[in-house]
């Protein structure tokens, strides 16, 4: 099932690149794999699968260690502070970042492990309540802050758009959100790039693509609904 799944994926992908004349190759599908047991993840891998994305800092340190080497574990869920530590090595990217001292816990953590941490600025771009993220307003002058530290990299920007039953209704958060990273692109700031657009789950990432996304996130068409027991 989950093969199957992930070729319908990967091909709304593809009909997406080609509908906007993209290259697939700019476009990572991260398999969003929280709650899912090792044995789907490992299901996706022989499926061609390396980029998975996790919510949870415990869940992603243990399937980081049952996973081959060349697996990519994202941070893709809201990070407290006091988990930072045990997520240093073991992602190849935190998404999440929405406020300066968080950056600073994630600068603190690398320096002293000896890496450099590449992130991106989480945006509550359609501004929900419910939603974490800085504003839109904010996320400039919290990039130049981040910006000044040694062991964080920013890599680009972030958003969970609202859950749409039409994905059409999300394609001005897409837009809002590729415009702002050319805003900030502009700019010239030292230490950092925006060359990485998060943006696009299940019900929506066929639209993201059109509008620039480079990851998307999609966790229930691949493995089906969430099982939160687990």
């Amino acid at each position: 099932m989950i093969k199957d799944n992930l070729e319908v994926i990967r091909q709304g992908i593809v009909d997406s690149c080609n509908k906007s004349g993209r290259d697939t190759k700019d476009v990572t599908l991260i398999a969003v794999s929280k709650f899912k047991p090792i044995e789907d993840l490992r299901e996706a891998y022989e499926a061609g699968v390396r980029d998975f994305g996790e919510n949870r800092v415990q869940e992603l340190v243990e399937k980081y260690d049952l996973m081959p080497r060349d697996t990519r574990f994202h941070m893709i869920g809201h990070l407290q502070k006091n988990k930072v530590k045990y997520l240093i090595g073991k992602t190849v990217l935190i998404h999440s970042v929405d406020n300066l001292e968080l950056a600073k816990t994630i600068q603190k953590e690398s320096a002293k492990a000896g890496v450099v941490t590449d992130v991106l600025i989480e945006v509550n771009i359609a501004g929900e309540e419910t939603k974490f993220g800085c504003t839109k307003d904010d996320a400039i002058s919290l990039v130049k802050e981040i910006s000044e530290f040694n062991n964080v990299r920013i890599r680009g920007l972030m958003t969970i758009a609202p859950y749409v039953e039409n994905d059409e209704e999300n394609r001005q958060h897409f837009v809002a959100l590729r415009q702002l990273g050319i805003d900030i692109e502009s700019q010239n700031i030292d230490n950092v790039s925006m060359e990485i657009f998060s943006m696009g789950m299940t019900c929506d990432y066929k639209v993201a693509v059109e509008e620039g996304a480079t990851m998307v996130r999609v966790g229930t068409a691949i493995f089906g609904e969430r099982n939160t027991n687990l």
